[in-house]
């Protein structure tokens, strides 16, 4: 199934947060936070300024980017868990990060 966001919302899929501290003590999956990066799976058209005209997002798919760690709403799209969120609630774009394995 294909997912297409309306407006200034973003499709995301949550990155895997690391197993070890730096210290090297591991965190077992009970206590680890769900991460607050995701690489951008769809965007949506953007936004329409006051004059009417479509201002496009600042994301595009594939960017790795921060983003709230209570926003957006969480969606199943087959099978997977993915994360809708509006662009505002989008931090940064973390330049220069490779992708890693998804969550």
């Amino acid at each position: 199934m294909k997912f297409k966001p309306l407006h200034d919302r973003v499709l995301l899929r949550r990155l895997e947060s690391e197993s070890k501290t730096a210290g090297g003590i591991i965190i077992p999956d009970t206590a680890k936070e769900k991460p607050a990066q995701a690489e951008v799976v769809s965007v949506g058209t953007g936004v329409r300024d006051d004059s009417g005209k479509l201002v496009p997002l600042a994301v595009k798919e594939g960017d790795v980017v921060l983003f709230s760690k209570w926003s957006g709403s969480e969606v199943t799209i087959d099978g997977e868990e993915l994360l809708v969120v509006k662009e505002s609630d989008i931090m940064g774009i973390i330049e220069g990060k490779k992708k890693a394995k998804a969550a």
